[in-house]
């Protein structure tokens, strides 16, 4: 299966900004405490999609950016057109070389001093370029004052909890004993959705992998079950960090956000929940057990021993009552499968056939016979997404290839003439 990826610069780009913000957008706060937590991410660095380096991203940026996502969602990160698009082309490479360079050597000083000290050294032509251009240019390529600046790590740690239920859920695996009930041995892998604000857990599931379209396929259930959350937290690992989910998360209106590496205080409400999970019932698997078993017994866990049960960080209030005060943020079949639609390059065989994923499907449209086109099909099988090309703004749906039905299949000739008589002698001009 192809990877799920943005479907242009344009969403990748807006995916990135999503994960920028991600840390503050679930939560609740007075604009004061915006301004703060802003401040804070403006003292991070993050490398931009196609960038070389990481860069810092100012504070009026990143409010712009949680304003646009919280009111109209992934599209609003998007990138807009500049306006003076092309005017900044007067400086070639050896000049944009020169300015990155100065910028290296005085990083104090600023694009107004540099353009003006490069002009009268006759390195570049008055009126050529201006500072908000080369402040732009520098900024691309990391050389901003502000991420030459470098970051303070002695951060403050506090207590902290989403507002309401359903503003964040917690993702993570947890590795359970070894299965020996099957035809053959099998590793327990135990995947969770948790609400931070009612410690309900939204989806468990037993598997035997640990793979990021586990926990897509986890998020999909949920989502179908309980609607989504505003932000989705996961641990930092490679198994969560693909493209798939930091895709398919914004599409959805999620936003995305990872733990920091070597901070484990950061997940201390999901480990809380595992160790409640080992002392009531992983620990006391038979390993002879099946899979299916082994969710018979989790989902029992949760409904007569977890949901039900008060929690002390709920005052004594259950992980259900707490639930069952959330406002569900319902999302369509039709919304799951366009988010979780991959699109990949394939070419039309001469006989009308596009291969997918090791399946033959047949395009019924013969002048897109050779062409390469764009094949488009979900992710997660069950939603009403069908496999279909996009070539040039339009959609064709495609078919499994039935070579017997063809065999069958009545094929009418349908030769085209030409509209008129095109008269055509090369000799009749040597005979006037």
């Amino acid at each position: 299966m192809d990877e799920l990826v943005p479907k242009d610069y344009g969403e990748e780009i807006a995916v990135f900004r999503s994960q920028v913000i991600g840390p503050v957008v679930h939560r609740q706060l007075t604009r004061g405490e915006l301004r703060g937590a802003l401040r804070e991410l403006a003292g991070q660095k993050f490398r931009p999609p196609g960038a070389e380096r990481t860069r810092h991203f100012s504070v009026p940026t990143l409010e712009r950016w949680y304003y646009r996502f919280r009111k109209h969602g992934l599209a609003a990160l998007r990138p807009q057109p500049r306006k003076d698009a092309g005017r900044a082309k007067a400086l070639d490479e050896r000049q944009k070389q020169l300015l990155c360079d100065v910028r290296r050597e005085h990083p104090s000083a600023s694009a107004e001093l540099i353009v003006a000290t490069l002009v009268r050294q006759g390195s570049v032509r008055e009126g050529a370029v201006s500072a908000a251009t080369v402040r732009r240019l520098l900024a691309e390529r990391g050389l901003d004052r502000v991420s030459l600046r470098g970051t303070n790590e002695g951060l403050e740690r506090r207590r902290w909890e989403a507002a309401y239920p359903g503003a964040l859920w917690h993702g993570d695996v947890c590795h359970g004993p070894v299965l020996t009930g099957g035809t053959k041995w099998a590793p327990l892998r135990i995947h969770a959705l948790l609400d931070d604000r009612s410690r309900y857990v939204v989806a468990l599931e037993a598997r035997s992998s640990e793979r990021e379209d586990d926990m897509l396929g986890l998020l999909v259930r949920a989502a179908r079950q309980h609607g989504v959350p505003e932000t989705l937290y996961l641990d930092n690992g490679s198994t969560y960090s693909g493209k798939t989910l930091a895709t398919a998360c914004p599409r959805l209106g999620i936003a995305l956000v990872h733990a920091r590496p070597n901070k484990p205080q950061a997940r201390g409400k999901m480990e809380r929940f595992w160790r409640t999970l080992r002392e009531g019932c992983l620990d006391h698997l038979d390993r002879s057990l099946s899979l299916a078993e082994v969710q018979r017994r989790l989902d029992t866990f949760l409904a007569r021993h977890y949901h039900s049960q008060p929690h002390a960080s709920l005052m004594g209030d259950t992980p259900g009552l707490v639930w069952g005060t959330h406002q569900t943020r319902l999302v369509s079949e039709s919304q799951l499968a366009e988010a979780l639609t991959v699109r990949a390059r394939r070419r039309v065989s001469r006989d009308g056939v596009v291969s997918l994923d090791g399946r033959l499907f047949e395009v019924r449209h013969g002048f897109l016979a050779g062409r390469l086109v764009n094949v488009a099909s979900c992710l997660v099988e069950g939603l009403p997404a069908s496999v279909r090309v996009e070539h040039d703004g339009r959609c064709y749906e495609l078919q499994p290839l039935d070579v017997q039905a063809n065999a069958r299949a009545h094929r009418a000739r349908s030769p085209v003439p030409p509209a008129s008589s095109v008269p055509f002698d090369p000799t009749a001009p040597d005979l006037e």
